[in-house]
């Protein structure tokens, strides 16, 4: 991997960070509201939401200049929307903007992998950014728990810069300060990606016509053998995903009674097994072999639902590990297969953005679900089962999807291919 490889891994690192610690101070400071429980889900659904309404025009912002310049915009669209909550405006609105720079950033971000690389490298390198994006959730959710603890809020706030009034005065203030500095790093690595010198045709400015060029992409990939086995897994993963960091939150609340930041460090538990398992497949599993790993799909939703027999901390670090080994060594075989067939069929923008689209749709069904269980009050462990069993029965029916694509033509054979023109 070269060195524009690793300041894209800083970029992506530094970004992530601030996203991460940003949700768990947007959370306090519902909290602080007195805003109702069912209200923190939609955090996460503000978020995502800009993700599937932007999804037919990211592509094509992201294919209309260099990439590291279109991830330093975007950067700065976090910034504001960081920015919106120091100014007292609602958590979810001020969050739905820096979800709205994040949706326009993702194309970018893995589009310029399949710019920069050989279809070869790509599970190695989506290796390296789930990996680094995993750190970065681990950190930055133990950097956002750390944030709203009393101590270091009455830290931060005792410190003073001389002859400048900053204006931050209370610990929500505070946090959101050091998040502001984070995104500005990010910025800074932003520019100093290199530019790979791809450059696609003229980019349609037609809101109607980029819808219809997305649906185009959208019906391309899901009717390709590989992209709707792999665009189908990823859909469901990052659903599940985003689900799994709530449910987390509400298990060491009610299982092992822990306050939101220390809870906060369970799902960096978790995030630290998606590494190690990222590492595990970016090591061991080349593209051609990336759909043997779908089995652990299978096997991860049947393991999240022994959290209901958890009731110590002891036990719930090793089997929350557990999980995300099993999550990060099938997803991201999957995702490379995923950006491999976006490139080969149309342009990586835009491959991104109709894989962005679906996921975030997954994301904003289960969470709705979610949110709509916590309103009824229906017991956590419950919860579980119920999640894990649909992880487990989608899985299998990928799997079996699969099988029947293949007994009709051996698609593991595109695997390689080259760009169509």
């Amino acid at each position: 991997m070269n060195r524009g490889f690793f300041t894209i891994m800083a970029a992506q690192f530094f970004s992530s960070l601030a996203d991460n610690a940003l949700l768990i101070a947007a959370i306090a400071l519902l909290a602080e509201m007195n805003s109702p429980a069912w209200m923190t889900p939609l955090l996460k659904l503000f978020f995502v939401l800009s993700y599937v309404l932007l999804a037919a025009f990211v592509g094509a912002f992201a294919d209309s200049l260099p990439k590291g310049r279109v991830m330093f915009v975007t950067n700065l669209i976090k910034i504001a929307g960081c920015v919106m909550m120091f100014l007292d405006v609602h958590p979810l609105a001020a969050y739905a903007v820096v979800g709205f720079g994040a949706a326009a950033y993702s194309p970018a971000k893995y589009g310029i992998l399949t710019e920069l690389l050989p279809p070869e490298k790509l599970v190695a390198a989506n290796g390296w950014i789930e990996g680094l994006t995993v750190v970065s959730i681990i950190l930055g959710t133990v950097m956002g728990g750390a944030l709203v603890n009393p101590h270091v809020s009455a830290e931060l706030l005792s410190f003073n810069f001389p002859v400048i009034d900053t204006g931050v005065n209370t610990p929500s203030e505070a946090a959101l300060s050091v998040i502001m500095v984070t995104y500005l790093i990010a910025a800074i690595f932003n520019l100093k990606i290199p530019d790979t010198g791809v450059r696609y045709p003229h980019q349609e400015r037609n809101p109607l016509k980029l819808i219809s060029d997305f649906a185009n992409c959208f019906t391309t990939l899901w009717q390709d053998k590989l992209g709707q086995i792999s665009l189908g897994v990823t859909t469901l993963f990052w659903g599940a995903g985003a689900t799994l960091q709530f449910i987390v939150l509400k298990w060491a609340e009610k299982s092992l009674h822990m306050p939101l930041d220390k809870a906060a460090i369970l799902q960096g538990v978790f995030a630290l097994g998606v590494a190690f398992g990222a590492g595990a497949a970016a090591r061991f599993v080349p593209l051609k072999k990336s759909l043997t790993v779908m089995p652990l799909g299978v096997l991860m939703g049947m393991v999240v639902m022994t959290m209901t027999l958890v009731h110590s901390f002891w036990l719930a670090y090793p089997l929350l590990v557990l999980v995300g080994v099993l999550s990060g060594y099938f997803v991201v075989p999957m995702n490379a297969l995923l950006q491999h067939r976006g490139h080969v069929l149309m342009s990586a923008g835009h491959s991104i953005a109709v894989q962005n689209f679906n996921e975030n749709i997954s994301v904003l069904t289960m969470l709705a679900l979610y949110a709509l269980m916590v309103k009824l009050n229906l017991n956590v462990n419950a919860v579980i089962i119920l999640f894990g069993l649909f992880v487990s029965g989608m899985m299998m029916l990928a799997m079996r999807k699969h099988a029947s694509n293949q007994r009709r033509y051996n698609s593991l054979a595109l695997i390689g291919e080259h760009k169509h023109h």
